[in-house]
C-alpha cells in the first residue's frame, strides 16, 4: 500500500513533502520518512507509526532543501520500525521504494561479500546498495539505476536522489504504479495522481518498464528497451486523483493490472522474506487446536475459498467444508469435532457472510475474518483477523481482491500446515518462495493482454460459453464464468473437467465456445482428455496453458493463449489475471457498463 512522492522544487520541501503523505495515507502504512539534499549531502527524517510523529522529529530535527523524496510504508521486509522506514540511503543516493525485490538475499549476500553495510531488514536497501556499488564503479547515476534494476527479480517503482545533485531525480517502474508531475520550474514523481495534486494537475503515467530522469524544467522517459519515448501527459482535476483511472479504460482494467501490487502488498504482510517463514501478525489462530475448518464467502469471495480449500486439505491435512453465506445459516451446519470458520469478505461488510459469522460465534466455533478492511464489521467481530491488502477497489467486479484474498488463504494454509506438523521447516521455505514469485509471474501474465483481447473478441458474440479446469483450476474456472456472466451479461458455466460427460457435454456444439483452464499439473493429460472429447463434438476450444500444455495439446484445440510457466501450487494467481481479462475485453467488445454493470452492487449489506 506504500506511497511515494518525489519533488524538484523552487521551495522548501519537507514541508509538502508532509503535506502529500498526508494525501496517501489512504493507502495504508505504518512508518513514514522523507530526505531531501542540503547542500548536496542527504539527510534524512523517519518515524515508525502515523506521519504525525514524523512531523515531531520534523519539529524537533527540522532538514532543509528544495529537492526530496518522501514515502509512506507498508512493512513487508522487516519490522515497522524507524530503522527500517525509507528512505534508505548510503553517501551517494537515496532510494524510497514500493513493491518487492525476490532475489534480494542473494543480492545481500553478494554485496555483503564486497563489503557493503546494511542497516536495515529491508529488501529496498539491497536496491540502494546496488545503485551506489554501481556509483561506486564510475557509472553516470543514469546508468547506475539502470545497472541496477537489471540485477533486481520483482516488482517496484522507485524514486532516487543522488548525492551532490539537487537538480537530478531518477525514477522507474515494474509492476507498481508511478507518476511524473509536470510544474512550472518544478517537478515531481508520486505513485499516483493524488500525490502529486497539491502541486500540479499535469501528469504523465510511467508505462511498464519505464525509467525516467526529471530536473526542475526537464524530463526524459526511457522505455523497457532503454530508448527515449515520449509519454502523453493527462490533466487530472484534484477532487477526481484519488479515484483516477490513469491511462486505463475503466477502473476495472486498472484493478486487474494492479493484481501484481495486491498479491505483493499482501504477501509482504505474512511473509518474512528473510526467514522465508509465514507468520500471522495478531492472529493467535491456533490451527493444531480444530478438526475441522469452514470456510464461508458470497460470490468472489466464495470462490477464493473453493481455490483455498485445496490448499487446506493437501497442505494441512485440515478437513474443510466450502460453503456460501447464503445457504450456511438455513441448513444449520453440524460440526465434527473441534470446528473452526473463516469468513471472507471485501468490505468486511457482506450481509450474509457476517450472519454465518455470528451464528458460528454462537455455536461456540473459532471463528477467523478474512477482510480488504480493517475497521469493518467483521474484522471487529471475528475472533481474528487477516488483511488483504488490496487497497480500494471501484469497479464492481472484484479482480485485485480475489487474487489478495488468494494470497491471505495460502499464508494461512502454509501456517496451519506448519502448526498442523504436516510440512517441515525446509517446505514452508519453498512454499514462502513461491509465493515471493507470484507478483512476478501475474505480471508475466498480464503482458499478454493484446492476446486474451484478440480471444475476447472471437467468441464475444456467443449466448453461452464453458470454462472446464481440474484441481484448483475449477474453481478458477467458476471465477472465470462469475466474471463474465457479472460485466458482460453472456451467460456462462464453470464445470469440473471430468464431470463434462455427466450431463454439460450435452451442450457442446460449434456455437459453445469453451475456456480450458489447464496448467501444467498432474492433472493436464486428463484435462487434455476432456479438451479432446470437446474437440471431437466439434466444439471451439481455447486453452489457457503454458508451453508444455500447449504442446500436449496438439491439434485439439482451435486456439490457445500461453500463460507464464509455474508451479501448481501458484497456479491460480497466475491465471486469475487472465480469465479477468478475458471477461473484461469481451465485456468491452459487448459495449456494457464494466465498472457498474447492470443489477449489482460492491458491497452486499442487506440479505
Amino acid at each position: 500500500m506504500c506511497g511515494i512522492i518525489g519533488i524538484i522544487g523552487k521551495e522548501a520541501a519537507s514541508q509538502r513533502l508532509v503535506e502529500a503523505l498526508k494525501r496517501l495515507e489512504y493507502r495504508g502504512y505504518d512508518s513514514a520518512g522523507i530526505a531531501t539534499l542540503v547542500d548536496g549531502k542527504i539527510e534524512r527524517c523517519r518515524a515508525a507509526g502515523k506521519i504525525k510523529n514524523l512531523e515531531d522529529e520534523l519539529k524537533a530535527n527540522p532538514i532543509h532543501g528544495n529537492t526530496g523524496i518522501g514515502h509512506t510504508r507498508w512493512a513487508t521486509h522487516g519490522a515497522p520500525t524507524t530503522r527500517n522506514a525509507h528512505p534508505h540511503a548510503t553517501d551517494k543516493v537515496a532510494v524510497v521504494h514500493n513493491g518487492i525485490i525476490e532475489n534480494f538475499r542473494t543480492l545481500r549476500e553478494e554485496l555483503e561479500a564486497k563489503g557493503y553495510k546494511f542497516d536495515s531488514e529491508t529488501d529496498t536497501e539491497v536496491l540502494t546498495q546496488l545503485i551506489s556499488h554501481s556509483l561506486d564503479k564510475g557509472l553516470s547515476p543514469r546508468a547506475a539505476v539502470i545497472d541496477a534494476l537489471n540485477q533486481v527479480r520483482g516488482a517496484f517503482a522507485i524514486a532516487c536522489l543522488f548525492t551532490g545533485d539537487e537538480n537530478l531525480m531518477i525514477g522507474a517502474r515494474q509492476g507498481s504504479p508511478l507518476v511524473v508531475g509536470l510544474g512550472n520550474d518544478e517537478m515531481f514523481l508520486g505513485s499516483d495522481a493524488i500525490a502529486v495534486a497539491p502541486f500540479t494537475n499535469k501528469v504523465i503515467y510511467l508505462e511498464e518498464g519505464d525509467l525516467v530522469e526529471v530536473t526542475k524544467s526537464t524530463y526524459v522517459i526511457l522505455d523497457k528497451a532503454r530508448k527515449e519515448i515520449i509519454r502523453p501527459f493527462a490533466i487530472v482535476a484534484a477532487s477526481a486523483a484519488a479515484v483516477e483511472k490513469g491511462n486505463y479504460r475503466h477502473y476495472m482494467q486498472k484493478e486487474i493490472h494492479e493484481e501484481p501490487d495486491a498479491v505483493a502488498r499482501t504477501i509482504g504482510h505474512y511473509i518474512d522474506p528473510l526467514e522465508e517463514k509465514v507468520s500471522l501478525p495478531n492472529c493467535g489462530f491456533d490451527f493444531a487446536s480444530i478438526d475441522q475448518l469452514w470456510i464461508v464467502g458470497c460470490g468472489t469471495a466464495y470462490l477464493a475459498g473453493r481455490v483455498a480449500e485445496y490448499w487446506f486439505e493437501q497442505i494441512a491435512g485440515l478437513s474443510c467444508e466450502n460453503d456460501i453465506a447464503s445457504e450456511f445459516r438455513y441448513r444449520k451446519p453440524v460440526a465434527a469435532g473441534r470446528a473452526a470458520a473463516l469468513f471472507i469478505s471485501q468490505s468486511g461488510e457482506t450481509a450474509d457472510t457476517l450472519e454465518a459469522l455470528r451464528l458460528c460465534k454462537q455455536n461456540g466455533w473459532k471463528t477467523l475474518g478474512v477482510v480488504n478492511v480493517a475497521t469493518s464489521s467483521i474484522a471487529r467481530e471475528a475472533d481474528a483477523v487477516l488483511e488483504t491488502l488490496a487497497g480500494p477497489e471501484i469497479g464492481v467486479a472484484s479482480t485485485k481482491a480475489f487474487v489478495a484474498q488468494l494470497a491471505a488463504l495460502a499464508s494461512v494454509a502454509i501456517n496451519a500446515a506448519i502448526a498442523r506438523g504436516k510440512i517441515t521447516r525446509e517446505q514452508e521455505r519453498e512454499y514462502a518462495r513461491l509465493l515471493m514469485e507470484t507478483p512476478r509471474l501475474i505480471r508475466e501474465a498480464l503482458e499478454i493482454e493484446n492476446k486474451i483481447e484478440k480471444t475476447a473478441h472471437e467468441i464475444s458474440h456467443a449466448k453461452s460459453i464453458l470454462y472446464i479446469g481440474r484441481g484448483t483450476a475449477y474453481p478458477v474456472a467458476l471465477e472465470a464464468a462469475l466474471k463474465l456472466k457479472e460485466i458482460s451479461y453472456i451467460h456462462a458455466e464453470g464445470y469440473a473437467a471430468g464431470e463434462l460427460k455427466h450431463g454439460p457435454i450435452a451442450l457442446i456444439d460449434e456455437n459453445t465456445p469453451v475456456i480450458a483452464v489447464a496448467p501444467h499439473d498432474e492433472l493436464i493429460e486428463k484435462t487434455i482428455s476432456n479438451v479432446q472429447e470437446i474437440a471431437a463434438r466439434g466444439g471451439p476450444i481455447t486453452l489457457l496453458s503454458d508451453a508444455k500444455g500447449i504442446e500436449e495439446a496438439g491439434d485439439a484445440v482451435k486456439n490457445s493463449v500461453r500463460a507464464p510457466e509455474c508451479h501448481p501450487f501458484v497456479a491460480p494467481f497466475v491465471y486469475s489475471p487472465l480469465i479477468h481479462l478475458l471477461a473484461y475485453h469481451v465485456a468491452v467488445a459487448k459495449g456494457t457498463d464494466v465498472d457498474q454493470p447492470r443489477n449489482l452492487a460492491k458491497s452486499v449489506t442487506v440479505e
